[in-house]
């Protein structure tokens, strides 16, 4: 299989207070607006808000946003009002984790690879 680019579709419940949130609150740049729909930037793939949801996210799915300093991300979006569901940590495996929501309950995890992490490639 060769994949070409990706995204992750969200149908959330109430479709302008989402898309308000990933473009306000997240901060995330819009990649393309089109009827029902907003796709948003997220590092190397998408997030597309669109149409609506009845049901809302399980407990199984998570959303990982892989940032470069997670205290700054977790001050900056205080300051928007986002309170963690979970406290940043380090993680078993190493790397530095605190979780949020979005509007719908969707995990949303915040992800800071250390600078000492094997899996760290950019070095800024």
């Amino acid at each position: 299989m060769d994949v070409l680019s990706s995204r992750v579709l969200i149908h959330p419940r109430d479709h302008e207070v989402s898309t308000a949130f990933y473009r306000d609150v997240l901060g995330l740049a819009i990649e393309r607006e089109f009827p029902g729909g907003t796709r948003f930037f997220a590092g190397g793939g998408s997030i597309e808000v669109v149409g609506t949801g009845e049901e809302g996210p399980g407990p199984d799915v998570n959303l990982f946003l892989q940032v470069r300093d997670l205290p700054a991300a977790l001050s900056e979006l205080a300051g928007r009002g986002v309170e963690p569901v979970r406290e940043a940590r380090r993680e078993p495996w190493g790397t530095d984790e605190a979780w949020i929501a979005d509007p719908d309950g969707l995990r949303i995890v915040l992800v800071e690879v250390p600078e000492d992490h094997p899996l760290r490639r950019d070095k800024r």
